[in-house]
């Protein structure tokens, strides 16, 4: 029986809706989340990804404060911005969309961030919390993941997860959320990575397997037990002379094949890629709520 689909958009949706009551209730009470990125340069990738964001907040009802920087920009000047950011009261959040220009520390400039408003969670202080299971700012696409697991009706607790790829971005993360004593944890977990002998005898084991190598075809249907629910992190350009770009974007897993045994499966894309911007509102929201509660 082929897999049912997690439709990340539907869900991305659902949840920004969500968002958009919780705001204007905010609003009634005088608090307007704000949102700061911060943009380095004239990278497309990067230009476009801000872009999507600014308009996420609009569609919301965020305050959007945009910071465009030429590719030139000294560390004291971006570092002076950050300084800036974090002594304003109208903004909750500050995003510095990586990666920076070679010639920019990227560590300084993080840990320069104001841990009240690092709604990406990827500041020490932040990670120290989420790893000993205090509340912090959840890492945005691991986040996503477990809200698109928990809305789909997949039980975590007591699952058997692989996870292929040990990144701080998602690999990491992930591992450690799903084993926290909390309602959307109490899984078993095992990381595998570029070192790990006889993959798939790991991959078979898994109830949840979650597939963030940034590799095609990592994960082939002859990993993969009947039932199993398969959440595909990755985004990888494959050549395709029929397609005007001349490329597709394809998973890290094997999606026609994998479908066929999965229960279910997150495509590529249109299934994480959509939550990884509505976590980021949705840690900007918490913000605002937070700073509200500390003025009392």
């Amino acid at each position: 029986m082929a897999a049912r689909i997690i439709d990340g958009k539907q869900v991305a949706a659902d949840m920004r809706a969500e968002l958009k009551v919780e705001v204007a209730k905010l609003k009634e009470d005088g608090i307007v989340p704000g949102l700061a990125v911060v943009l380095v340069g004239e990278d497309p990738a990067s230009k476009s990804y801000v872009t999507a964001k600014e308009r996420a907040c609009e569609e919301i009802g965020i305050y959007s404060n945009d910071n465009r920087l030429p590719a030139d920009t000294g560390q004291a000047e971006l570092m002076a911005l950050v300084d800036k950011l974090n002594k304003d009261p109208k903004i909750n959040g500050i995003l510095v969309q990586l990666p920076l220009p070679k010639h920019l520390d990227e560590s300084e400039v993080l840990l320069a961030i104001d841990p009240a408003k690092d709604v990406d969670g990827f500041h020490p202080v932040n990670v120290g919390k989420m790893v000993v299971g205090e509340e912090a700012f959840l890492p945005c696409t691991p986040h996503g993941i477990i809200q698109l697991l928990v809305r789909s009706g997949v039980k975590i607790e007591g699952a058997e997860v692989v996870i292929v790829g040990r990144s701080n971005i998602v690999g990491k993360p992930i591992a450690n959320m799903l084993i926290q004593k909390n309602d959307t944890g109490n899984a078993t977990v095992t990381v595998c990575h570029t070192r790990t002998k006889n993959l798939a005898e790991h991959v078979r084991r898994a109830d949840i397997i979650i597939a963030a190598a940034g590799r095609p075809n990592t994960v082939t249907a002859d990993m993969v037990k009947e039932g199993a629910v398969v959440i595909d992190v990755g985004v990888n350009r494959v050549e395709d002379a029929t397609k005007k770009r001349g490329y597709r974007l394809v998973g890290d897993v094997d999606f026609a094949a994998v479908s066929e045994k999965a229960s279910l499966i997150t495509p590529v894309p249109g299934g994480v890629g959509p939550m990884t911007i509505t976590m980021l509102l949705f840690n900007t929201v918490a913000s605002a709520k937070q700073a509200a509660a500390r003025k009392g």
